[in-house]
């Protein structure tokens, strides 16, 4: 029973339900947000609470995430392990968890940062677990709905560095909402027979036309390209940021038209392979000249 293991595997069943290392590309979104929107004049512990706030929330997002999910990830192999299907943790008490988790970063953020960075951060959270994840025994469409509070951690650090949510920060959600849709696709693919067998609508999963979800993908990477070049226009970066984007943005569009040529294990998982390095290259190569651009 849950109750009886050590106190440490409990902790460490907690850390895989807060899965932090998809909270750790969150936070390196919400930091590099919160240093573009600070004009160069951020206090870095403002930052660290506006980072620990959010770790809150997206750690009790990905938890009733799974307690939601507890039933379909039961039925897929990738999921099987997970602590509540394997029963190593119960439902009830992860979803104790997720609740309090969202409620007190809310709460947290709006004390110790401001009250937009608060709400902002409610609004991920609701849309990703009562939006995203019921939609996704749903509908495809699934993608486009969880697309949003994924693309929201850099407004966020904007919100938290105080300023208006203008062009610069869409900019910065519009890059990170169309990265989602290749990654994505990419995943959905490796894992398409899971998601079948679970009754969830992913594109590979509910369209066994060849190509689909390679068309998808490669749609989403070309229309990043000339998105993901508008902050040197802004102001945001400049030369060095331009070239980064072009040879990221160009690899990844690359690696979308293999995937939608041959969709194989190969090609998705080099199409996984390319989205997880583009997004810490562009948005650490964008910071650094900023910051440049401003000593």
């Amino acid at each position: 029973l849950p109750l009886r293991r050590h106190w440490t595997e409990r902790v460490a069943d907690y850390v895989e339900i807060a899965k932090p290392r998809i909270s750790l590309f969150v936070l390196l979104a919400v930091a590099a947000g919160y240093v573009l929107g600070s004009g160069g004049e951020f206090q870095f512990w403002v930052l660290g609470h506006a980072l620990f706030g959010i770790a809150l929330v997206a750690a009790g997002s990905s938890a009733v995430n799974q307690y939601i999910e507890r039933h379909t990830d039961a039925q897929m192999d990738r999921t099987l392990s997970r602590p509540i299907p394997s029963g190593r943790l119960a439902a009830a008490e992860v979803l104790w968890f997720g609740t309090v988790c969202g409620i007190a970063g809310c709460v947290y953020l709006a004390a110790a940062v401001n009250p937009a960075t608060a709400v902002l951060a409610a609004c991920t959270y609701l849309s990703y677990t009562l939006l995203y994840t019921p939609l996704k025994r749903v509908t495809s469409f699934n993608t486009a709905v969880g697309a949003v509070p994924g693309a929201l951690p850099p407004v966020l650090g904007w919100a938290a560095a105080g300023s208006t949510l203008n062009f610069n920060a869409f900019v910065l959600f519009a890059i990170l909402f169309l990265w989602q849709f290749p990654h994505f696709m990419a995943i959905a693919w490796i894992y398409r027979d899971d998601y079948r067998r679970a009754g969830l609508k992913m594109i590979p999963a509910v369209d066994r036309r060849k190509r689909v979800a390679g068309f998808v993908a490669v749609g989403y990477a070309a229309a990043l390209l000339p998105v993901s070049l508008l902050p040197g226009r802004l102001g945001l970066a400049g030369d060095v940021y331009t070239a980064v984007a072009i040879l990221c943005g160009g690899a990844y569009l690359w690696s979308a038209v293999l995937f939608c040529r041959d969709e194989s294990s190969r090609t998705a998982r080099r199409l996984l392979l390319v989205s997880l390095v583009y997004l810490p290259a562009v948005l650490l190569s964008m910071v650094a000249e900023y910051l440049h651009l401003l000593s």
